[in-house]
């Protein structure tokens, strides 16, 4: 554990229980926001490889000329 972790805690402590609680639910919190961000992180990391397989096809698609464009102004009608 950092020390600056631990001087975190050591001034947790002595706060009432109530505000323990809740400052341990919170911190509950971000440590799976934490390992949520790590686990995306991770996927990304491992899906370079197709990624950059779907972007040379969609290159060659365009410069085929077997795109076409979006035209957002007629959107919904």
């Amino acid at each position: 554990m950092t020390k600056l972790l631990e001087k975190a805690f050591k001034k947790a402590s002595k706060l009432p229980l109530k505000a323990q609680d809740a400052l341990g639910a919170r911190l509950l919190e971000e440590l799976e926001i934490v390992a949520d961000e790590a686990r995306w992180d991770a996927a990304f990391a491992r899906s370079q490889d197709q990624l950059g397989r779907w972007a040379d096809e969609v290159l060659a698609e365009l410069k085929a000329g077997k795109t076409t464009p979006l035209d957002f102004s007629r959107r919904g009608k």
